[in-house]
């Protein structure tokens, strides 16, 4: 009975045991095909293969490679190291979901698309090291949801979106061209504010500018008008503590502000603000002088006088003559007062210096008169 007892305590921890010796042996089936010269893929692995090395040799990880890769899905190790990759294509690693350490490095690779990573559910070490990778969309690592580790090391980057990496743990970023400008705030504020450890961080220093070349990317001073771009940190984490600045960074930081300020080049506002002032001044000293001066006005509001052409002449007597009913339209008056009018018009016609008399005419003076 004891016997019995003490088979069935022990009987769930063999069972664990014989487990994890299943998944060791498991584990063990390599597949080494290191320096064979190799520019595919071979086919005829076999398939139950975990741990994959193709290491030095010409792949280029075409569409054929590809296909080849998804009939090793039990693979849990991958290296691909100084081969002939460039191009990291769509779907590269796709039906790999057991795979968790993928090494790259050491190849051409410059180009790696959107879903090059797709169905690497499990993958928590990824190396791209000592490629020529210049631009990284943050959003290539979407589907690494347990990735601890990420190798950029040596590669042609000069600004990293923060990626939606909620697990990493270690990430290398050494040796690239880092523009430790504004464009580097963001990344910078995640190393600081995550849980994520920058591997090699004294050496982790900045490209350009010239100024900030002593600086690694982790403590390199920001500048002044790149804190507008990050959010603030009442809105983000309202339980975040008080981190208090030196004066050496506020002091840095005004003296960069400062400089700017002074290098800005005069736009052209000011010229467009002094020609309003000059026009409103000159409009309101024209309105001035024509209130105060009429005599402007006057002069241009006055008769001029000018001499009759003959055949305006005649044409101004023939109204007169030819006319008869304009007389006969003159209101009801005294014979003697028609009598001196029509004189008087006729006065206007004849005139030996060919000018007309621009004065009305006095009826009550001529009447005085006559």
């Amino acid at each position: 009975m004891k016997v019995t007892g003490i088979t069935i305590l022990f009987w769930p921890l063999s069972m664990v045991l014989l487990s994890d010796k299943i998944q060791s042996s498991k584990r063990e089936v390599q597949c080494n095909f290191t320096e064979k010269n190799y520019s595919l893929i071979p086919a005829d692995i076999k398939k139950d293969v975990t741990i994959l090395d193709l290491s030095y040799n010409q792949i280029t990880l075409n569409s054929t490679d590809t296909r080849v890769l998804q009939t090793y899905f039990l693979l849990t190790e991958l290296y691909l190291i100084e081969n002939n990759v460039t191009v990291l294509h769509n779907n590269s690693f796709d039906n790999l979901s057991s795979l968790e350490i993928l090494n790259i490095c050491r190849n051409s690779i410059y180009i790696i698309q959107q879903g090059a990573f797709l169905g690497l559910n499990k993958l928590k070490q990824l190396h791209l090291c000592q490629n020529k990778i210049e631009q990284l969309n943050a959003d290539i690592f979407v589907p690494l949801r347990d990735l601890k580790l990420l190798n950029l090391q040596g590669n042609l980057i000069s600004y990293l979106d923060v990626p939606p990496l909620f697990h990493l743990e270690l990430i290398t970023l050494y040796g690239n061209l880092w523009n430790c400008s504004c464009s580097l705030f963001n990344l910078q504020n995640w190393l600081n504010t995550s849980n994520v450890t920058l591997e090699n961080e004294n050496i982790t220093m900045c490209s350009y500018p010239n100024s900030l070349k002593s600086y690694n990317i982790k403590t390199v001073p920001p500048k002044a008008e790149c804190h507008s771009k990050l959010p603030s940190p009442v809105s983000e984490d309202l339980y975040s503590p008080f981190q208090p600045i030196s004066n050496s960074t506020f002091n840095s930081s005004l003296n960069n502000l400062t400089r700017n300020s002074e290098r800005v080049p005069l736009g052209k506002s000011w010229a467009f603000l002094i020609g309003v002032v000059v026009t409103v001044l000159t409009t309101s000293l024209l309105i001035f002088i024509a209130i105060k001066c009429p005599i402007w006005y006057n002069i241009l509001l006055s008769y001029n006088h000018h001499r009759l052409e003959e055949h305006e002449a005649e044409t101004y007597e023939d109204g007169f003559t030819g006319n008869p009913s304009s007389l006969s339209q003159i209101p009801e008056t005294n014979s003697e007062e028609t009598t001196v009018i029509f004189e008087q018009l006729h006065s206007f016609v004849v005139d030996d210096d060919g000018f007309i008399e621009d004065k009305y005419i006095d009826i009550h003076e001529l009447r005085e008169e006559n």
